[in-house]
């Protein structure tokens, strides 16, 4: 490219700089000056009229002067938080102001020439100097080749002869290290340029590397159920976080943060992510791993965690109880079982107090039946609680001539007294009985508010021995055969889960059928706030939970993303699980995209990686060189550990941020001692609820989704931890976390999965 041209760039730059440190200045004195006046107003709220309150109109005349006093007040407060929102922006673009530039011609009019950025600015006259990259304009950027172009606008569709793309790779926020003229969406240059970077704690924005199919999915708005199946570092992920920001800026005003979900495969991954979103200056979402979502409504219950999951040994029989209980047919056999309970078969508790019952199990049950057929779970709910309450207040004269209440009248303090004399002060007493009956009434009232919690939280309803009665009843239900298990069995297993059940524990198989059950039992309809819902790592779901979160979230769309390749938790199981979820989804509102490009390694380590698949041909590498995977196989455990320390120090030469995972947490416990007796500082991620450092990191397979490094040690990749053709998906995951560096260690002899590579796609040289 001329040097004319990135002179005449870099001026541009300079200008645009220039502008957003004016624009920087101005807003910081705005801001301070409405700080100022805000609490100049508030200071002097009622100094600057005078209350009148002795006749009707003084009393209108007062109101007005407040109400204007309010009115000026909110003014500041809106200038100021609009200041604050416009200075965020260019302090941002300051970092970097903008990555592309396009020029284009709509029919009949002028030629035009955007630049595009993370943000909006326009400077002081309301010119626009930078466009945000997902105004419809910008579109053009990620969707279209040079020449006819069609972009969508709110308006419709609109055409345009795109002449030129460029992109800009600028230094400091105020220097063109690198700018490239392309025909395509984001030239491999550009490309080459971002992914050749090292990785870091916290997850970048992809804004400046968007691929076509990649803005298709950020910018859909149709959709119901968008279902992106991406390959390992097919920026899936990215892509989405981008889209929850293209969402947030696309209905502003109509969609708030607090309304859009997203579903993570453990915390340390959330942390990873967490600041994607604040980079583009949108406030995160709601983010739950499916874990915590089950555990804050089942307080009480000891539900398996990620670890407990992953390492469980299940025998043949608990297997295929599990997937019975993870399928839709369970789903739907939970959903007759709650329908029949219209009529019969509720469990109830006794509603105690003082150690006696206060409400008997059998009285709730007969008021709960009392009502009409049509009444439904929700209605008979409502109706026996307000009952119950009914009750419960007729009640209150009756019980304050208990002998308790007497006792505890005559105990009262002379500050008690007075206390409840300063909360409803009665006046003079007519005589000693209204001031007995004043007390004890205040004390039968506070003393019965444990009934009513009781009765309000639903705590007559006996869940967990509905539950049991379920698990009872299922082979009524379904046919339990064609999940392989007699009658018998199944009897077995449910003797097997209330042994456990009575320790208050759940495996995460149960702990979803269990809350649905409960749900259903209260007629609970779900949130009907939330808009839209994100769930990551969709192939470790079960049907059964996908069809209870839609269930859970009615009026929201749906976007799911994951790689049938890395089914860790769910196995062959995920392959079936895109039929069950669409089946829950309008087909004509359904779309499904297929990511096959894979950016974040080299192309060496994802020729290797592909070939641990059956499919790995679906799998496309990118043209980013670099070296073969090396598969070392040493004799003995203490020379595996040297070659371990040696690659190490090699790959801290090239400051290279280097994770080495096991297989288990057993396993990573152990290396890392290791490491630390050998003087090799390291640090073990043992739990989802820690955050990612630099240095070593010693990672447990299971915690190793959606995250990326510069070099990955797979440690002890032997036929003993990696030899069945079951492990295939948990081994890709693990080596296709390396961005740049592979490295695969084993003692004795390697795993077959790894035999059965061509030897051409690695090295065993260190």
């Amino acid at each position: 490219m001329e040097d004319s041209e990135k002179q005449y760039e870099q001026q541009h730059l300079d200008d645009t700089v220039w502008e957003l440190h004016a624009a920087d200045k101005r807003l910081t004195q705005e801001i301070a000056k409405t700080q100022s006046e805000e609490k100049n107003i508030s200071d002097n709220f009622f100094s600057d009229f005078s209350i009148n309150l002795t006749n009707d109109d003084e009393i209108i005349e007062t109101a007005a002067s407040v109400q204007q006093q309010q009115q000026l007040l909110d003014e500041r407060a809106n200038a100021h938080r609009q200041s604050t929102v416009q200075l965020g922006t260019v302090k941002r673009l300051l970092r970097n102001p903008y990555f592309a530039r396009i020029d284009f011609q709509e029919a009949g009019e002028q030629p035009e020439t955007i630049y595009i950025g993370l943000g909006s600015f326009t400077d002081a006259n309301g010119h626009f100097l930078i466009y945000d990259w997902r105004a419809p304009i910008s579109s053009i950027y990620y969707d279209g080749k040079l020449g006819q172009v069609t972009y969508q606008t709110p308006d419709g569709p609109q055409r345009v002869e795109l002449s030129l793309k460029r992109q800009f790779v600028i230094k400091d926020g105020t220097k063109i290290e690198t700018m490239f003229d392309t025909a395509e969406t984001i030239g491999d240059q550009m490309l080459l340029e971002v992914l050749g970077e090292k990785s870091d704690t916290q997850m970048k924005s992809i804004v400046t590397t968007i691929q076509r199919e990649q803005n298709q999915i950020i910018r859909d708005t149709t959709a119901d159920l968008l279902f992106v199946q991406g390959a390992a570092g097919s920026g899936k992920t990215s892509a989405v976080l981008q889209r929850v920001a293209y969402l947030l800026y696309r209905y502003r005003g109509n969609l708030t943060s607090s309304q859009v979900i997203m579903f993570s495969p453990n915390q340390l991954f959330s942390d990873y992510i967490g600041n994607v979103l604040p980079e583009m200056g949108e406030q995160n979402m709601v983010q739950f791993t499916y874990y915590q979502y089950v555990t804050r409504r089942t307080p009480g219950m000891h539900v398996q965690n990620l670890f407990q999951q992953f390492e469980a040994d299940q025998t043949p029989l608990q297997a295929k109880v599990a997937a019975l209980k993870e399928s839709d047919a369970f789903f739907h056999a939970t959903e007759a079982y709650a329908e029949h309970l219209r009529s019969a078969g509720v469990r109830f508790k006794d509603i105690r107090f003082h150690g006696g019952v206060f409400f008997s199990r059998k009285k709730i049950a007969e008021i709960f039946y009392s009502y009409n057929q049509n009444y439904n779970m929700n209605n008979r709910v409502q109706a026996t609680k307000e009952r119950l309450t009914s009750m419960l207040n007729r009640r209150v004269g009756s019980e304050t001539r208990a002998k308790w209440v007497r006792e505890a009248v005559e105990n009262l303090s002379e500050e008690e007294i007075r206390d409840l004399q300063a909360q409803s002060h009665p006046g003079e007493f007519q005589d000693s009985n209204s001031e007995f009956q004043f007390y004890a009434r205040h004390i039968v009232t506070e003393a019965f508010a444990e009934i009513d919690a009781a009765i309000v939280r639903n705590r007559f309803l006996n869940v967990r021995a509905q539950y049991v009665a379920f698990l009872r009843a299922v082979p009524d239900l379904l046919d339990v055969t064609k999940f392989g298990i007699t009658p018998s069995e199944w009897n077995q297993s449910v003797d097997e889960f209330v042994e456990q059940f009575r320790q208050r524990k759940l495996t995460m198989a149960d702990a979803t059928p269990y809350l649905h059950l409960y749900d259903l039992m209260i007629g609970r309809h779900g949130d009907r706030k939330m808009r839209f819902v994100f769930i990551d790592e969709i192939q470790d779901y079960t049907p059964y939970q996908l069809a209870y979160l839609q269930k859970n979230f009615p009026r929201a769309k749906f976007t799911l993303l994951g790689d049938l390749n890395q089914a860790i938790f769910t196995g062959s199981n995920a392959r079936n699980l895109m039929g069950s979820v669409t089946k829950l989804f309008d087909p004509d509102k359904t779309r499904v995209v297929q990511l096959t490009q894979s950016y974040r390694s080299t192309a060496q380590v994802t020729e290797f990686t592909k070939a641990l698949l059956k499919s790995g041909q679906k799998i496309v590498a990118f043209n980013r060189q670099g070296d073969l995977p090396q598969v070392l196989v040493r004799a003995t455990s203490a020379d595996a550990f040297n070659t371990l320390t040696k690659q190490l120090a090699t790959n801290a030469q090239d400051h290279d941020t280097t994770a080495i995972i096991t297989r288990s947490l057993g396993d990573a416990a152990a290396l890392q001692q290791q490491l630390h007796d050998a003087g090799q500082r390291s640090t073990l991620i043992r739990s989802e609820n820690q955050r990612l450092v630099p240095g070593v990191l010693v990672v447990p397979s299971f915690l190793a989704k959606g995250l990326e490094f510069d070099a990955v040690v797979a440690w002890n990749v032997t036929p003993a931890n990696f030899g069945a053709d079951t492990d295939r998906e948990l081994l890709y995951t693990i080596c296709s976390r390396a961005m740049h560096r592979l490295t695969v260690i084993a003692t004795g002899a390697v795993s077959p999965l790894i035999t059965a590579v061509d030897p051409k796609l690695y090295t065993t040289e260190q």
